[in-house]
């Protein structure tokens, strides 16, 4: 195979320069992702800039956004960077206790409170020279495309109907309750079906565009809908909110019993019949046969194993 001049010039450490630049849009947080100092990754810019003919980012107000040019770079150099790791990575066996692997994952604390805790314990544990960078499922994020461009190793959540274009490992299953104030009527009087979904209730902000979650899919399926009056991209703030007001939260218990010996929050049994709740991690064909990857989803599934095997006390309920 012939390589030009160019090829001389471009080394793999420019590429993830590149690609990180580009992902990012901004010098200082690319800098801050690469561990690098911000002249440094300035000057890789710069080169990068004279190698493509292209200024690849331009100012747009306060911010930075890429050219065209620099739009049709990203899945090349995501590609090149994901080659590169499978060539040198997946070539020889996994070794947690002398790899210097970054792991990548997307979750919501609506798993367990405890859940991302001690999974990072765990990889730590037996991986103490990995990193782990753990992303948030909001409502900009797009988990399919970052699982397909490699942003992503795994996603862990709870879905309906998974996707049937993405491997998945089911971790539990849970039961849906209802998380209500010690003061809240319904603890003294009960709920109907009408008062329930006439309540106040908080549900976490969508994990992506047009998405309902669980309970209001279910919902839609039954041709009816709850009053939604507050809604949270943090899900680990919900319970201090609803304990200090009249708000409903509806999810798995598992999660729920976490807060009432900690908050002055009662469980409640919802007046519908609800499907239990599924958990699962989602991965992208493209890391199905990689060993750091199978040896994280194995770390996943033993927390969430654990975790389930050793539930906190249940309070008292209310029917």
């Amino acid at each position: 195979m012939k390589y030009g001049p160019m090829f001389d010039r471009i080394d793999l450490h420019l590429i993830r320069v590149l690609h990180t630049v580009l992902t990012e849009r901004s010098v200082s947080r690319s800098a801050i992702k690469l561990g690098m100092y911000q002249p440094a990754v300035s000057a890789a810019l710069k080169k990068l800039r004279e190698l493509a003919g292209d200024p690849l980012l331009v100012r747009s107000g306060a911010g930075m956004v890429p050219t065209e040019a620099a739009l049709r770079m990203i899945e090349p150099a995501a590609a090149i960077l994901r080659s590169a790791e499978v060539l040198f990575s997946d070539a020889r066996a996994f070794d947690p206790a002398t790899s210097r692997h970054t792991f990548s994952l997307a979750a919501s604390d609506y798993l367990d409170p405890l859940f991302l805790p001690q999974l990072v314990t765990q990889i730590k544990a037996a991986a103490p020279q990995c990193a782990i960078d753990i992303h948030p499922l909001s409502g900009d994020a797009d988990y399919r495309h970052h699982l397909a461009q490699g942003t992503v190793d795994v996603v862990i959540g709870n879905w309906p109907q998974p996707p049937d274009d993405l491997h998945l490992g089911r971790l539990f299953g849970d039961e849906v309750v209802c998380l209500v104030a010690n003061h809240h009527p319904a603890v003294r009087r009960g709920w109907d079906e009408a008062a329930w979904l006439a309540a106040e209730h908080i549900a976490p902000t969508p994990t992506h565009p047009g998405a309902r979650g669980f309970i209001d899919d279910h919902l839609a399926s039954q041709g009816l809908s709850r009053r939604i009056s507050a809604r949270c991209p943090h899900f680990g703030l919900i319970p201090a909110m609803v304990a200090g007001s009249l708000l409903v939260l509806t999810t798995g218990r598992q999660y729920c019993e976490r807060y009432t010996g900690v908050l002055p929050l009662t469980i409640l049994v919802p007046p519908l019949k609800f499907p239990r709740m599924m958990y699962y991690q989602l991965w992208h064909e493209r890391t199905h046969a990689s060993n750091a990857a199978r040896w994280l989803r194995e770390q996943i599934k033993s927390v969430a194993a654990s975790l389930r095997a050793s539930p906190a006390p249940r309070a008292a309920e209310a029917a």
